[in-house]
């Protein structure tokens, strides 16, 4: 079960990628840097098999908190520990969804220009649900990184979908957002019976559970080095997606 949890999910080496001879990438990064995600997204990539099987397998919500045993040990984790532990901001939006339609018209005339001038290569106007190819590489990354860290998506990441492009913008355009809360409450839906929401988070709980008094733990593994988005790796990832840009122009009927 461990296995699967990390088995889609990215780590980031932000000191690696922010030292990048990339423009666009860098400015990206540093805009999750901005947002509050670092801690997140960098924490220390180490995983502890057993105590992850078994935290999930005892996992549920208890007011408001994420509860579980590992080894007979009581684990609680509330919403200000969560956020503490990553430094997550508990201030700004939480559910995109719920922004009031005149403030959602107001972000539309200031998003709408910056997705026509940003988000696309072509500069064409996007729609706010599109393929990944539409928009820009540094952007592609960045739904991966939404899909695959936050979300915790299972399945196809080609499409964008309409929460995570207005995800984007507000990301790159500097909106604050309450990351504390929405990661908690996705967490909260990772240990709920019923729930369709995908478990991840592997390493975050891992850093949480370090911090349960007299909780052994047993031997750690190294978060998998083709999960960590380093300089090299995401330079491997611009050279795959310029290609079949290149391919994808070439094919185009004239």
């Amino acid at each position: 079960m461990a296995y699967l949890l990390i088995s889609s999910s990215l780590h980031v080496s932000f000191d690696s990628i922010l030292a990048m001879d990339d423009t666009g990438i860098v400015a990206m990064f540093g805009a999750l840097v901005v947002s509050g995600l670092k801690g997140f997204l960098g924490c220390p990539a180490i995983f502890y098999e057993n105590a992850l099987t078994e935290f999930f397998q005892n996992g549920s919500v208890r007011d408001g908190m994420v509860v579980s045993t590992i080894q007979g040990t009581s684990v609680e984790i509330s919403e200000e520990i969560f956020s503490g532990a990553f430094a997550l901001p508990l201030d700004g939006l939480t559910d995109l969804s719920e922004i009031p339609k005149d403030l959602v018209f107001d972000a539309r005339s200031i998003v709408r220009p910056l997705l026509t001038s940003i988000f696309s290569d072509s500069g064409k106007q996007v729609s706010t649900s599109c393929k990944k190819r539409e928009i820009k590489i540094e952007f592609r990354l960045l739904s991966d990184i939404l899909a695959k860290s936050i979300f915790m998506k299972a399945g196809s990441f080609d499409a964008v979908t309409h929460e995570r492009f207005l995800l984007m913008a507000a990301i790159t355009g500097g909106v604050q957002i309450n990351w504390g809360r929405l990661l908690f409450n996705i967490f909260k839906e990772m240990v709920t019976a019923g729930s369709r929401q995908a478990k991840g988070y592997a390493i975050q709980i891992c850093v949480l559970l370090k911090d349960v008094p007299a909780l052994e733990l047993g031997d750690s593994k190294a978060f998998p080095s083709p999960r960590i988005l380093t300089e090299k790796m995401v330079h491997r990832y611009v050279v795959i997606n310029e290609k079949v840009i290149v391919e994808e122009v070439a094919n185009k009927p004239r």
